[in-house]
């Protein structure tokens, strides 16, 4: 696909575009998602603070069927800019916590969400859009977090270009927890958060269409399951910053591993994902308050 064929000026119309969504922090979906990553403790319940990412939960599109597209997703160009190219992931994306004034179960909330960049790459791999959205997440008391996400869009998948060069991951991390992604996890983690995208639950999209071995492990359920991490070993820890990138796909069917080695002073923690074979699937770095 040619420059002009994608016409980036027309997709940079979209920087400015903004979103309003309200939402209730019911308790339910967060029971869900406790139940699904084997979280300790009692469920969670009105007046509980909302676990790190638990807000992924909730402002969740709802497109009529007839707006959703082949590849599950809502149709593009109302919010998010039409971008021609097949593939959509989410490739990171870097959020605070304001201190004193956490997302509550029972809270009524409003997300405001803004277009803040649209950039285009082109590698060995073809052409690339990037998407860049920024979140706030308030309640009556005020701003409660925001979180810039990271979206790119890449040309479908070619047999004959050549297979990213991976990185081995660190070993010997102090927190460890090995995690075995079957199709069950993977669709239950879609429902929770209405994750129509075909990749993670269509083994025939995934491996036909989109050129994937398998189904694919969903980005946020890895960056969650780190969070989740970082709380069974450092419990009582309020999150301040959180910050994540991907790196490699995880697949369905074999074991992976999520990572974690504090700071000297307890202040940090370096997170990190990794595969059965040992490559490096997600890094992260978390401040606490």
């Amino acid at each position: 696909m040619t420059d002009d064929a994608l016409n980036i000026e027309h997709l940079r119309g979209w920087i400015g575009r903004t979103e309003q969504v309200d939402d209730e922090i019911a308790a339910v979906p967060l029971r869900g998602l406790a139940a699904a990553l084997e979280c300790e403790g009692s469920a969670p319940a009105r007046g509980d603070v909302a676990p790190p990412l638990g807000h992924w939960l909730y402002f969740l599109p709802q497109a009529p069927q007839s707006q959703i597209g082949p590849d599950g997703h809502p149709r593009r160009g109302d919010f998010l800019p039409p971008v021609p190219l097949p593939r959509r992931m989410w490739a990171g994306g870097r959020l605070q916590w304001e201190p004193g004034n956490p997302l509550r179960v029972g809270d009524a909330a409003r997300r405001l969400s803004r277009i803040e960049s649209v950039t285009h790459k082109s590698g060995r791999s073809g052409q690339m859009v990037f998407v860049l959205v920024r979140h706030e997440v308030h309640n009556a008391r005020g701003l409660c977090l925001s979180e810039e996400q990271d979206l790119v869009y890449r040309a479908a998948a070619n047999p004959a270009d050549p297979a990213p060069v991976p990185t081995a991951a660190e070993t010997g991390a102090p927190w460890r927890r090995e995690i075995t992604p079957s199709s069950v996890l993977l669709f239950r983690y879609s429902a929770l958060t209405l994750n129509n995208h075909r990749i993670h639950y269509d083994r025939d999209y995934a491996t036909g269409v989109e050129g994937y071995p398998g189904l694919v492990v969903q980005g946020p359920l890895i960056a969650t399951l780190l969070t989740d991490l970082a709380r069974r070993h450092a419990p009582g820890r309020a999150m301040r910053r959180f910050e994540f990138r991907a790196v490699r796909p995880t697949f369905e069917g074999h074991p992976f591993f999520v990572n974690g080695a504090p700071s000297a002073d307890g202040r940090s923690a370096s997170l990190w994902a990794s595969d059965h074979e040992g490559w490096l699937t997600m890094q992260a770095t978390l401040a606490f308050e």
